[in-house]
């Protein structure tokens, strides 16, 4: 690993870990066109996905502060006996990205069968056309306009399936959850929002479940600054892209990531074929 690898994989995970086009499937395209033989050290994918989470936090934290400050209230309000009704918006929404977060435990099983499809680029780029097709199909849905007062717990299950799903590499984990968002009601702003605040536990949990396996493997900690680079990287550029995202889902016009999904994966297979 090298300073220009570290950065180039940190924008890769920058941009497609918010953009709809599927960070794990990039990554494993940039690594394949990186010829890097050996894998990618876990503890440096660890920190990448926590670069990507810190411009989550940056990017929603009033949402997040909200939440933090009515878990507190809620926890006041069991122990009184007391809970409001209708319920608050930061709480129901807590409630809602629980529930979504559930489907995840689902994959644990088969957690390394899922991710050893990752060096199958036949398979990612298959992945990221039918993610395309996910993506053209959200722009002709009719525009929801359901947000946390108003969504219904089967709609969080039912997006937090769509999440469970996007483990699997090549398909987009925020294409994916946006797109059942906007299938089931969802406003297309909340579907963003809720797309987002939904990955914290979702890469929360995920990165406490490989850092034990990444220590295990060993950390070349002379490589840690190599690996900042790349953790700075993925954050600033996941920042710009959230900011990206939100702007287009004002117009709605998440379709147009579809072409570039359908030319990625196509030129994928094509590579893939006549090496």
């Amino acid at each position: 690993m090298n300073a220009f690898s570290s950065f180039l994989l940190g924008l890769v995970q920058g941009v497609a870990e918010f953009l709809p086009i599927s960070s794990s499937g990039h990554l494993s395209i940039a690594q394949n066109l990186l010829h890097i033989d050996a894998e990618v050290p876990e503890f440096f994918d660890v920190l990448l996905h926590l670069g990507t989470l810190g411009a989550v936090f940056v990017a929603y934290w009033k949402d997040i502060k909200d939440m933090i400050a009515e878990f507190f209230r809620g926890i006041g309000d069991l122990a009184h006996r007391s809970t409001p009704k209708p319920l608050p918006p930061a709480r129901r929404l807590i409630l809602l990205i629980i529930l979504g977060t559930l489907p995840l435990f689902a994959v644990l099983p088969i957690k390394d069968k899922v991710l050893g499809l990752s060096n199958n680029m036949l398979f990612i780029g298959g992945a990221l056309i039918v993610t395309g097709f996910l993506l053209f199909a959200s722009d002709r849905v009719k525009k929801g306009r359901k947000n946390e007062r108003t969504a219904s717990l089967l709609d969080a299950v039912a997006v937090g399936v769509s999440q469970a799903v996007a483990t699997v590499p090549g398909i987009s984990r925020s294409g994916m959850t946006i797109t059942s968002g906007c299938f089931v009601g969802f406003d297309r702003k909340f579907a963003v929002r809720f797309s987002f605040l939904l990955s914290i536990p979702a890469v929360l949990g995920a990165n406490i479940l490989s850092l034990k396996d990444a220590v295990e493997a060993g950390v070349d900690w002379s490589q840690v600054p190599v690996y900042l680079i790349g953790v700075a990287t993925a954050a600033v550029s996941g920042y710009l892209c959230i900011g990206l995202l939100r702007r287009i889902a004002n117009k709605g016009k998440f379709g147009a990531f579809a072409y570039y999904c359908w030319a990625v994966g196509l030129l994928t297979i094509v590579v893939q074929l006549i090496k």
